[in-house]
């Protein structure tokens, strides 16, 4: 099963809204871009606060989200069976990499690793 691990959201004030994060809800900073987005975690899911500008741009709120899986590939079909459109891939290194899916409404869907989020095999079992 594929667990939460990321949720991008676009800011006009990447700053205030990182802030926001840490002071209101105990997020942790990992690390500043330097396109200027912010990685911040909570010990098992990042968060990460884009410019407006960056990428593809957008328009404030949630952008995308992403899930950790112990078998992307697995996932991609999956993905793919229930009619996603596979819409590109990331890879920044050695820190996480992402494929990014296209479903309904647009909503984009990254399978991937992110820095602060957890592994699946770690994720507490309810």
């Amino acid at each position: 099963m594929a667990k939460i691990r990321h949720i991008a959201y676009r800011a006009v004030d990447v700053d205030a809204m990182a802030k926001f994060f840490v002071d209101a809800m105990g997020m942790t900073m990992i690390q500043k871009r330097k396109n200027n987005a912010i990685d911040l975690s909570d010990g098992s899911v990042n968060i990460t606060v884009l410019p407006l500008a960056a990428g593809l741009g957008g328009k404030a709120g949630i952008d995308h989200i992403g899930f950790s899986t112990d078998n992307d590939q697995e996932q991609f079909k999956l993905l793919e069976a229930a009619g996603a459109e596979k819409s590109g891939a990331v890879n920044l290194g050695t820190a996480y990499y992402e494929d990014k899916y296209r479903g309904p409404e647009g909503i984009i869907v990254d399978v991937g690793h992110w820095q602060g989020a957890a592994p699946v095999e770690e994720a507490k079992k309810d």
